[in-house]
């Protein structure tokens, strides 16, 4: 029997002693896990500290987007390998900085929170994520370590590690009573109905066991392309990938959704009740019993087998029928799984090795341009099929004509092409050792692709533009945009459906949208009675939408969704915004004179006026949701907040400004006119003092709100 090496070590910082797991993450301790995030005073810190400090968190709201996107929206919009990169440098500045570390950074949780319309489930058994590893390098570290810990006979399960929704399903006297999401890991979503709509999922197995099993739910690739195409076929918005197919269908209200969609499922583990000697037979024991366990399964002794079977995993990836996003290395032994425990988000005894984003070499049949919803002209390179990450990739954007020139991309010229997990793919670089003189430099062009008229190119902006109003490319992705989920959220009015209603002439700008008649809906291909229903009730539903969406959906430049939104609470209707000046919107919280400048611009536009005016007289709403404000105090003053204040947070005092019509900044320039200061005021004091900017406590702030008498700019 082996004597069991700890592989924790340990080091003394500040005064704590901080623990790291086998692959060098900062362990909290139980009584660290219940404390509040550390509050870190920066001004304490050294330049080089506080750069790691800002890095950091930075870093953690990064993650913290994309996990909402993830697991929350089923919507994301990063490649699996950029962001396990993300975190893998988290994870690294947190153990070289371990006094910077704290219960609610990413590296401590699961990322994910229950959806509305879900009842919650908390887990008895912690539903926890796997430690990511890039290198066959940290493969063999790990397999090592633990063989020094157990043995050299320590056997080790390499398994496909399916690219899906986690969920757990239990079973009472063999009947499946109830299953759920992860969600952050302590408390997921009740999708029990949605879950016995799924075919390969035993509503009753081949035995009366009471237990808890753990599996991936994913969307098989053919059932995948089959959904596709048939919301092409209706102009409904596409399915980005077949992950997200699956979390979306499973988290939906309607159980009937789910089982049209023929979703599957592998199960890899036990959670709780029956006990086994090894993972293997635990699987093979489920397998007997009617559950669908992982088809891929190596058992593996030693650095070297383990390597073997991942990349004969790697190999397979194309052909499978079903997308993964790596190979699992798992400890066989239960016992040895017990001793090695776990952290707070990953067990000790099971890595997840991701492979890099794949490559293909492709030859570049043609480059041509697209004019996106602003006029902004790109170029896109049209490319020999090639199947890379699971799906056939035809063609893919060269980003601008400056990228061209510096690639030195010919037509003709043979790319190398890389697809990282679900994102868009692009040409990595070009093999010139291929090329046999065939190949044909690319000009810049010069006039409009769609209707010839001159292009302009803006100072310091690398992309061309066509500036024609009435141009049929700004036209069509203009309303696409307009009818968009995160702007008026048409259903039922995709790309398909926008392109043949402006060619059978019934859209020529947004506002026509609502003049559409059924008849002029049903006239179209594809639509019956029930289509055309839906689509004018999506319509006429989108009337009533809140006026940021309305902003959004105008496509005016530089005025994204938190932009509109910041319009919207700030005026008392689109009327209001027409009319102010530049100097009235630069006013605003995080508004710059680029941002003012589109706004006056686009809304001086006597097509712009004539759209709008169609829209108030089909009814849709021009209203803001303008903050009430408690007073006009603080108009035309801005505010900068520094340091630490009792019984207040910085939010707080934020608003307070705010509700007296002050302007709140996070930076001392010459157009602050007070700066709040608490306790510790660092480098943003220090600052004002140069700039002869007035410095008022807090309590004087309050006393200010307090008398209600306008405040006048010293100045």
């Amino acid at each position: 029997m082996c004597v069991k090496v700890r592989c924790e070590r340990y080091m003394q910082d500040n005064n704590e002693q901080v623990q790291y797991d086998l692959f060098g993450n900062v362990v909290l301790d139980d009584s660290s896990k219940t404390k509040k995030k550390k509050e870190i005073n920066i001004n304490d810190l050294s330049k080089d500290k506080k750069e790691v400090y800002e890095e950091i968190k930075f870093l953690r709201k990064q993650i913290e987007h994309y996990n909402k996107l993830y697991y929350e929206e089923d919507n994301s919009d990063l490649s699996d390998y950029a962001y396990d990169k993300l975190t893998l440098k988290l994870r690294m500045l947190e153990h070289e900085n371990p006094e910077f570390v704290d219960s609610g950074s990413p590296t401590q949780k699961v990322g994910g929170r229950t959806k509305k319309g879900f009842s919650e489930v908390k887990h008895e058994v912690q539903m926890q994520s796997l430690q990511d590893v890039f290198s066959f390098e940290e493969v063999e570290d790990f397999v090592n370590k633990v063989k020094n810990e157990f043995g050299e006979d320590t056997e080790f399960v390499v398994e496909t590690k399916i690219d899906g929704l986690s969920v757990s399903l239990e079973y009472v006297e063999g009947n499946l009573v109830r299953a759920s999401t992860r969600g952050d890991g302590f408390v997921g979503e009740d999708v029990t109905e949605n879950i016995k709509m799924i075919k390969d999922i035993p509503q009753k197995l081949a035995s009366n066991d009471t237990l808890e099993i753990r599996g991936e739910v994913y969307l098989p690739r053919c059932e995948f392309e089959k959904i596709n195409e048939d919301l092409l076929q209706k102009g409904k918005q596409l399915l980005a990938n077949p992950r997200n197919a699956a979390a979306g269908t499973l988290r939906q209200l309607d159980p009937k959704l789910v089982g049209s969609r023929n979703l599957s499922i592998f199960v890899f583990t036990i959670l709780k009740g029956n006990t086994f000697k090894t993972d293997t037979e635990s699987l093979h024991y489920l397998n007997s019993i009617g559950v669908k366990t992982i088809e891929y399964m190596k058992v593996c002794k030693g650095a070297n087998e383990v390597l073997r079977a991942i990349d004969e995993i790697g190999r397979l990836r194309d052909n499978l029928p079903y997308d993964i996003d790596g190979a699992v290395v798992n400890v066989n032994d239960i016992a040895y799984r017990a001793e090695m425990g776990k952290t707070a988000k990953v067990p000790k005894w099971s890595v997840a090795y991701k492979y890099p984003p794949e490559q293909k070499q492709t030859k570049i049949l043609d480059i041509v341009t697209q004019v996106g919803r602003t006029g902004q002209v790109t170029p896109m390179a049209i490319l020999n099929p090639v199947r890379i990450a699971g799906s056939v990739i035809s063609k893919t954007t060269l980003h601008n004509f400056d990228y061209i020139e510096e690639k030195d991309i010919r037509i003709g010229d043979i790319a190398v092409v890389e697809k990282a997990g679900d994102v868009i793919p692009e040409v990595v670089e070009i093999v010139k050792e291929k090329r046999d003189g065939t190949e044909m430099l690319y000009e810049v062009p010069k006039v409009c692709p769609v209707c010839g008229e001159e292009l302009e190119k803006e100072e310091d902006i690398v992309a061309l533009r066509c500036t024609n109003s009435e141009c049929p490319a700004l036209t069509y992705r203009s309303i696409v945009h307009f009818a968009s989920r995160d702007c008026m959220d048409i259903n039922g009015m995709g790309e398909s459906v926008v392109e043949s209603l402006i060619d059978a002439g019934f859209l020529r700008d947004i506002s026509d949208i609502y003049s559409l008649t059924y008849e002029d809906i049903i006239s179209l291909e594809r639509f019956a009675p029930k289509s055309t229903l839906n689509l004018i009730e999506a319509i006429n539903k989108s009337k009533q939408n809140s006026l940021d969406k309305l902003i959004f959906g105008l496509g005016i430049r530089h005025i994204g969704k938190k932009a509109a939104k910041v319009l919207s609470e700030n005026y008392d209707s689109i009327y209001d915004i027409m009319n102010s000046s530049i100097e009235d919107l630069n006013y605003l919280n995080d508004f710059g004179m680029i941002m003012s400048k589109s706004i006056v611009e686009f809304f001086e536009k006597e097509k712009t006026k004539e759209i709008i005016q169609k829209l108030d007289k089909a009814g849709v709403n021009l209203k803001g949701n303008k903050i009430q404000k408690d007073s006009d105090i603080f108009e035309g003053l801005t505010f900068v907040i520094t340091g630490s204040f009792e019984n207040y947070t910085r939010d707080e005092i934020a608003n307070i400004i705010e509700k007296n019509s002050g302007k709140f900044s996070t930076s001392v320039s010459k157009k602050t006119n007070f700066l709040v200061a608490g306790e510790e005021a660092g480098s943003k004091l220090k600052k004002a003092t140069e700039l002869d900017v007035e410095i008022i406590t807090l309590d004087k702030l309050l006393e200010m709100v307090e008398k209600k008498e306008k405040v006048l700019d010293s100045d």
